[in-house]
């Protein structure tokens, strides 16, 4: 019997990381395989409301909201290891998310850690560094960066 490996997967719910659970599933996946898919929430309501919100009822609700959005999408990871017969869970830390992704796979035992990649420009990358870019120079363990070919209306 082969012995289980654990394979951390980077996702945020974009289509970059759909992109890079289905080219893992397709092209590395092996029968006894372990994934764990690491989610970094962001709440993005709250990051865009005025900080003028003192109102601590609305505050409230748009974090249910958030949460509820989360929870929604941590489901979906999960019924996606399901409906594809893989062994694993779903762990949502926060954090930022490439050292969260660095620590989970150290904490987790992973020998493999897979990301998407957003495809930002060289300038934007420069300036903003990306969570692709983190994992890759900070993992002890091989990181598989998964890049989508860019279609004729992407630049």
């Amino acid at each position: 019997m082969a012995s289980q490996r654990n394979v951390v997967l980077a996702m945020d719910g974009s289509n970059h990381s759909m992109y890079a659970f289905d080219w893992y599933l397709e092209n590395i996946h092996k029968a006894h395989d372990h994934v764990i898919i690491v989610h970094c929430p962001e709440y993005h309501a709250v990051m865009q409301a005025p900080m003028v919100l003192a109102d601590v009822t609305a505050v409230s609700e748009i974090m249910a909201e958030e949460e509820k959005k989360i929870k929604a999408l941590l489901n979906n990871f999960g019924e996606k290891l399901r409906s594809a017969g893989i062994g694993g869970k779903v762990k949502s830390v926060g954090g930022q998310p490439g050292e969260v992704v660095v620590r989970v796979a150290e904490e987790e035992g992973a020998s493999l850690i897979i990301t998407g990649t957003r495809g930002n420009g060289t300038i934007r990358r420069t300036l903003m560094g990306s969570v692709s870019d983190f994992i890759v120079h900070h993992s002890h363990v091989p990181v598989l960066v998964c890049r989508r070919k860019a279609h004729a209306h992407e630049h």
